[in-house]
């Protein structure tokens, strides 16, 4: 598989560098939202369209910073395009179910400092992909962020039927689970050739 392709693009922001397991980038909803599964497919459907929103701006934002010999200015305006897509988010999502922007809570609006969004928009400025490439890009990254909440969610909800002992349950526990499925996703690696 070639390294410029859309599926080792894709391949390599879904599995092998996935954000948040094994950048570790995007780990407050990773750890904040994965109690349930349905909470945790919402915010994963949430950050994967900011993420598209995000990496489309990003591609034109950044062409016209290039073609005006303003690059020094792409930081801040990656993050003005952040906070507008989950802005956007959150209305709608307060219009159309005014239940799940309850369960979602701080969560929602904190996509807007989501460090995996705004790698994204980095990561595919500085590896000068194209817009298709881009596209691809962040449909990988998204996928794979709402992968690892899936997996956590799905993880943490068996284990609220398990008898755990007192001293790793809470916080202790969700940051075991979280290791051992980083540890998981590092067999990945190899797959990058």
């Amino acid at each position: 598989m070639q390294p410029d392709s859309l599926s080792f693009i894709f391949l390599n922001a879904f599995l092998i560098n996935n954000f948040v397991l094994s950048m570790f980038l995007g780990l407050c909803p990773f750890l904040g939202v994965s109690g349930k599964i349905s909470t945790a497919w919402n915010m994963g459907l949430a950050v994967i369209f900011v993420m598209f929103v995000s990496s489309t701006c990003a591609y034109g934002i950044n062409a016209l910073l290039v073609r005006f010999n303003l690059e020094f200015l792409r930081l801040i305006c990656y993050i003005a395009v952040i906070a507008s897509a989950v802005q956007l988010v959150e209305m709608a999502i307060k219009k159309i179910s005014p239940a799940l922007f309850r369960t979602l809570g701080i969560f929602l609006p904190l996509i807007t400092t989501n460090c995996a969004i705004l790698g994204l928009a980095l990561f595919q400025t500085f590896r000068d992909y194209s817009f298709v490439q881009c596209l691809a890009f962040s449909a990988g990254a998204g996928g794979g962020f709402t992968l690892a909440l899936l997996l956590m969610a799905g993880l943490r909800e068996k284990l609220d039927l398990a008898d755990v002992p007192d001293v790793s349950m809470g916080a202790a526990l969700s940051l075991m689970l979280a290791g051992l499925l980083s540890l998981a996703f590092m067999g990945f690696a190899g797959l990058g050739g």
